[in-house]
């Protein structure tokens, strides 16, 4: 009866058995080879697609800005603006923002900023209670209509699609505004910033940064702006919208680095301290709060930027305007992001606090 012993391989002679071992030799190293090969070609690719920087408006740059990058001539500069000729702009698109509107120009009062405070809102979305609130806090209102997204607004994220509006600063210059910080509803004002008055360049921004793989880049942010209002200016950017080619999803803000990204002057960050900073780099978060002038509340609001109302809709008086509402909104604000943003919540939390004790909680009958 044959056993398993009997079926097995035939003897080989010594020397056909190191020509066999040697072959497997060979595949074993050919194959090793080859498969470093393959894990370095895949790592290359997979490391190109992850850590690639996003596209830069520099990278597909456009000659669209005819104007010098100087305010007046470089050889004779014109004299700063006195403090009727230059104003802090922000701009209001939903009530859904009034308080953080409100707060921002509080900070900009215990700053003490030298200058207007001109408020951009559009008066069919803006109910009369959210006006007398933004008007106590300072603001000087001003009407304006809306500019809506080329190309019927394909390809706009849906947060952004009012925000080509913005653009209407550049007519500052019929009020008589000579300079303007534009400053988002979503910041805050830490320190005086009157230097920024006397800066000779036409356009100015804060470089943007990412929690992403991009992080530092040479693009800027929309939400700290330095610019000398002029209607030729605006009317030359409106003929362009619909021409220019950039990336659409970020409305505004890739158009003006498109627009402006040769000729901007790239501010420090303490003009805009985002909160990404924080997260990409403590240390550098910390190194630049001596000096932090603006901070710009990016990942987490401490106020309810949607609530139930939407996007572009006047929301009911129970949802703005509840007290209790918006303190628990600032204690879950605390909680996001693993509570890393807790104490620069609380910067935004305190302000708040220090309008309303000043000014009350604006309750119907200031409205009537």
């Amino acid at each position: 009866m044959p056993t398993d012993d009997d079926y097995g391989y035939l003897p080989m002679g010594g020397k056909r058995r190191q020509q066999s071992q040697r072959r497997d030799k060979i595949v074993l190293a050919v194959t090793f080879v080859f498969g470093m090969i393959f894990f370095w070609v895949a790592n290359k690719i997979w490391a190109s697609r992850t850590f690639a920087a996003l596209p830069s408006a520099l990278d597909n740059y456009q000659d669209l800005n005819k104007w010098s990058m100087m305010h007046g001539s470089p050889d004779s500069q014109p004299a700063p603006p006195a403090p009727h000729e230059r104003a802090v702009v922000s701009s209001l698109y939903t009530d859904s923002y009034v308080y953080a509107i409100a707060t921002l120009g509080h900070s900009l009062k215990s700053a003490d900023v030298d200058a207007k405070k001109i408020l951009m809102y559009m008066p069919d979305r803006i109910s009369k209670r959210s006006v007398c609130i933004v008007k106590a806090a300072g603001w000087e209102l001003h009407p304006v209509e809306l500019i809506p997204p080329p190309h019927n607004g394909a390809g706009v994220h849906h947060s952004f699609v009012d925000q080509y509006t913005k653009l209407s600063m550049w007519k500052l210059d019929k009020q008589g505004i000579k300079t303007a910080v534009y400053l988002d509803a979503d910041t805050l004002v830490r320190k005086n910033f009157d230097e920024l008055w006397n800066i000779p360049f036409d356009f100015a921004a804060v470089p943007d940064i990412y929690v992403g793989n991009a992080g530092f880049t040479i693009g800027f942010n929309a939400g700290v702006l330095l610019l000398h209002p002029s209607t030729k200016v605006f009317n030359d950017m409106i003929s362009k919208l619909e021409t220019a080619e950039y990336s659409l999803r970020d409305a505004e803000q890739a158009f003006l680095n498109l627009y402006f990204g040769v000729e901007a002057l790239r501010l420090p960050y303490a003009y805009g301290g985002n909160l990404a900073i924080k997260e990409r780099s403590e240390d550098m978060w910390a190194g630049i709060q001596k000096d932090l002038r603006v901070v710009h509340y990016t990942l987490v609001k401490p106020f309810e930027p949607v609530p139930k109302c939407g996007w572009g809709k006047t929301c009911p008086p129970d949802v703005v305007f509840d007290v209790e509402r918006r303190k628990d909104y600032l204690q879950t604000a605390k909680k996001k992001w693993r509570g890393h943003f807790a104490a620069e919540v609380g910067w935004w939390e305190a302000e708040y606090n220090e309008m309303m004790t000043e000014l009350g909680e604006l309750r119907p009958p200031l409205v009537r």
